[in-house]
């Protein structure tokens, strides 16, 4: 299947997180402040991502993400409301490429770029059970 046959650039999508206590880095690590975790804001990009094209998927197909280039710039506090946007800017056969976004209000917090690889689900299975058996 090639993406570029209904993928198209400039398809986009945002979410909204209300920064709880467990998506903080002194949640993970004690001793550590109560703000934003990088790896929880890279997780809101990449679910803006795959939100941005899920609707033009064929029935199964996914997307699952292959490549983070990310930049955290500023700190949220819990409470905080962050907004996540993804927004597709290239369309390769099954890779699309995305900017990534974070903002607390105006104030940016996060940028970079995120890629995911389209796959067929029941192929991607079949490929693991096959490697079940390998990793011993």
């Amino acid at each position: 299947m090639d993406a570029r046959d209904f993928i198209k650039i400039g398809m986009s999508a945002e979410r909204m997180l209300v920064v709880p206590p467990e998506r903080t880095v002194g949640h993970f690590v004690p001793g550590m402040p109560m703000v934003y975790a990088t790896p929880m804001m890279i997780l809101e990009m990449e679910m803006a991502a795959g939100d941005a094209i899920r609707a033009a998927l064929q029935p199964g197909w996914v997307t699952v993400g292959t490549e983070v280039d990310i930049r955290h710039l500023a700190a949220a506090l819990v409470g905080a409301t962050v907004r996540t946007t993804a927004t597709v800017i290239a369309v390769e056969r099954r890779v699309i490429r995305f900017a990534v976004e974070a903002f607390e209000g105006t104030r940016k917090l996060g940028e970079g770029r995120h890629a995911r690889g389209l796959i067929n689900v029941e192929s991607f299975n079949k490929r693991l059970a096959g490697m079940s058996g390998q990793a011993q």
